[in-house]
């Protein structure tokens, strides 16, 4: 199915976050953070850098972290599973409640990438050393230098 947008032809692409598959209509190479703002209107995961650098726009695919300002909507392959539901998978639900136990977010922007990043660690190590950790959530710039609640609230969980 191909819809006409601005003068030009695009074509629809299934993709499949949070369990349900949604139809987007847009050219291959539209990254999925536009896809899931502005197609499906999930706000949770953020835009930040636009170059996979910050972090704010993780969400995983297939269980691994993933920048979505950088994934292409044509060359996705597998589930996305975005902030809005991570607090239904009982690691995310921890990580969460470790969040709002040491109160970790200030102003709050990165949380969902971190969470996401955090999230996806503990899923695969259930006792991460400092290593583990600092490795997992590099290039999750946090602009209020939460990272010692961070690290402190990985811990926790």
């Amino acid at each position: 199915m191909e819809e006409q947008a601005q003068g030009r032809t695009w074509p629809s692409t299934t993709i499949n976050v949070n369990g349900a598959d949604h139809i987007v209509t847009g050219p291959p190479d539209m990254p999925l953070l536009w896809a899931i703002r502005d197609h499906l209107g999930l706000t949770g995961t953020k835009f930040g850098c636009g170059i996979g650098q910050c972090g704010a726009c993780t969400v995983h695919i297939d269980g691994r972290p993933v920048r979505s300002c950088v994934l292409p909507i044509g060359e996705l392959e597998g589930q996305v599973t975005t902030i809005e539901v991570i607090g239904e998978t009982e690691v995310g639900k921890r990580v969460q409640l470790a969040w709002l136990e040491l109160e970790v977010a200030q102003c709050g922007y990165c949380q969902s990438g971190q969470i996401m990043a955090a999230a996806a660690l503990l899923a695969r190590t259930t006792k991460p050393s400092d290593t583990d950790i600092d490795e997992a959530m590099a290039g999750n710039i946090c602009r209020c230098c939460t990272y010692v609640r961070i690290r402190e609230a990985l811990r926790t969980v």
